[in-house]
């Protein structure tokens, strides 16, 4: 059923010309949803890019405060989008730009990952391609520049980040690293690469790989020798990223105290489940019996890509025939293997025009060559339907009711990997997970997630130890991750370092999970009788992504 577009309102305006802004000031975020026209630059990431943001944002924040809501839409965006500027403000007041590096998710990575959604079909692709790589060099000296700050200030990030980084830098550098492989492969489509162009996409690819090893020497010799040998961040600038991370503000002492009960409880169920694959067995006696299992073994990357995209396919088919409506634009949902082995599994939503579809992409570390279907099974279901894939599609189709910055950019990590996490537990409902094996994975994911909010908070708050051996420590947090996952160490050392570098991520996943679980359990309250489960997913869904306080008060107050 079609429905009427509805009429844009002031509010909207503001929203719209805050997407126009970040496209601007943001090429990068500008690729990830499909705004091509920046794709030959880079973000300016200097003090005075840096200065240009914040001065953006506090006009559109102003124009906002101006307006009042005509409708519950309205009061939707303007609630949320107020927030998302405040904290953005918050966190300049606490100088986190000064020391934003970490290993996963900052200019270091972000600048490489920006040419993995590229278009490259065409010549004309590869004449924008030549143009970003060109950029890499200046937009790495303003990167530098704002550290350099942060050095001035004695506002660093901690040492075990930037020497992490620095590693990361030598594979992208490398004879056959990314840049290298990258300019390398270039095939368009429509026909070969004019000499010129070919030459040009070598001089850039040479300058970015020269601009990456002057970074990596920055980092090694300037900034490693003034950064902190802490790897907490402490109370307050967590507090700020956790409500960065939920658009919730949380009790984070309560939360670390549920967290280990969460963790006590997944730990129990997985023990249970591991008496039905093998009587009388424990937890890691079931997974060594399941690791054996050549028949639940997939080997090589090709094999793994293709086990995914079958069965992405085969849930997006059965879930539309039955429990959701999922419109056709969005049932192509592409399984990718990273360009990358830095460990990690992620989603890029399509764009705008969905002209690129969802992407599910696995960074596979060096040397992993076998994965477990039965570990990973709720992964796939987890990155795709139902979970984000179909979440964040289902907000950029909804063009109905929502903006653009409502459609593909609002939203925060606990709202996403909060309903991922749900969505696992609702396949298990749907009868998804009716391999003991399987249900075994998808709760050592669980329990992954539940060690994290242990985990995080208690590193990052310096919290005791549970083995009351003093204070948490990354040392003790990589003993304690390995005792609470099964999966390759080079899984769980870069895990650890994620969280250690990017605080109130990690949490996010599991708290966000605890929160979805409660407005839905409100909500069916509020409804009494007339609750509907599928009804409920349709209603919070079309919303679209916001913080979890925003999708309560919509919820619960209609």
């Amino acid at each position: 059923m079609t429905v009427a577009p509805r009429t844009p309102t002031a509010i909207d305006q503001v929203a719209e010309e805050w997407v126009d802004t970040l496209v601007e000031l943001s090429p990068l975020l500008a690729t990830y949803i499909g705004r091509d026209e920046a794709n030959d630059r880079l973000d300016d990431l200097s003090p005075e890019g840096h200065e240009r943001s914040v001065a953006e944002t506090r006009r559109a924040f102003a124009a906002l405060d101006a307006l009042e809501p005509v409708d519950a839409i309205d009061v939707v965006t303007k609630t949320d989008l107020s927030s998302e500027l405040r904290l953005s403000l918050e966190l300049n007041d606490a100088q986190w730009h000064l020391r934003d590096l970490n290993v996963i998710a900052s200019a270091a990575q972000d600048f490489r990952q920006a040419f993995d959604l590229m278009p490259t079909a065409s010549v004309d692709d590869w004449s924008v391609v030549a143009k970003r790589l060109g950029a890499v060099p200046a937009a790495l000296q303003g990167y530098v520049a704002t550290l350099r700050e942060g050095i001035a200030r004695g506002v660093v990030p901690a040492r075990r980040q930037v020497t992490e980084v620095a590693t990361q830098i030598a594979r992208y550098t490398d004879d056959n690293g990314f840049f290298a492989t990258f300019v390398a492969e270039a095939a368009p489509e429509d026909g070969q690469l004019p000499a010129s162009l070919a030459t040009d996409l070598v001089n850039a690819s040479s300058a970015a790989r020269v601009a990456y090893d002057e970074l990596r020497d920055f980092l090694t010799r300037e900034l490693a020798p003034a950064a902190s040998e802490t790897d907490a961040v402490g109370r307050e600038l967590y507090a700020l990223n956790s409500r960065r991370f939920l658009g919730a503000t949380i009790d984070l002492d309560e939360t670390y105290e549920w967290g280990k009960e969460e963790l006590a409880r997944m730990v129990a169920e997985q023990t249970s489940i591991a008496n039905e694959i093998l009587p009388g067995a424990s937890v890691a006696e079931a997974v060594a019996h399941l690791e054996a299992d050549r028949s639940r073994k997939l080997v090589g990357t090709d094999a793994l890509q293709r086990w995914m995209q079958e069965t992405s396919d085969r849930a997006v088919a059965e879930l539309a025939a039955s429990h959701f409506d999922i419109p056709e634009k969005i049932r192509t949902l592409e399984c990718m293997i990273a360009p990358t082995q830095e460990g990690g599994i992620y989603y890029t939503g399509p764009t705008d025009d969905f002209s690129r579809p969802g992407r599910m992409w696995w960074s596979v570390p060096e040397g992993v060559t076998e994965f477990d279907t039965w570990r990973e099974l709720t992964t796939v279901y987890h990155e795709g339907v139902p979970g984000h894939h179909l979440q964040i599609a289902q907000a950029t189709y909804n063009r109905a009711e929502l903006n653009t910055w409502r459609r593909v950019l609002a939203g925060t990590s606990g709202h996403a990997e909060g309903w991922a996490l749900y969505a696992e537990r609702l396949m298990e409902q749907l009868g998804y997970l009716d391999d003991p094996a399987d249900r075994l994975g998808m709760l050592d994911g669980q329990r992954l997630r539940a060690a994290r909010v242990v985990l995080d908070i208690g590193v990052h708050l310096g919290k005791s130890r549970l083995d009351g051996q003093g204070t948490w420590d990354a040392a003790y947090a990589l003993d304690f991750l390995r005792a609470n996952v099964n999966m390759p160490d080079e899984f769980v050392q870069f895990e650890v370092n994620r969280y250690l570098g990017w605080p109130g991520q990690a949490p996010s996943y599991k708290v966000g999970q605890r929160i979805w679980e409660q407005v839905r359990d409100d909500y069916q309250a509020a409804q009494g009788a007339n609750f509907s489960m599928k009804e409920f997913h349709k209603r919070a869904l079309d919303i679209g992504g916001v913080g979890l306080d925003t999708l309560r008060t919509a919820l619960i107050a209609r």
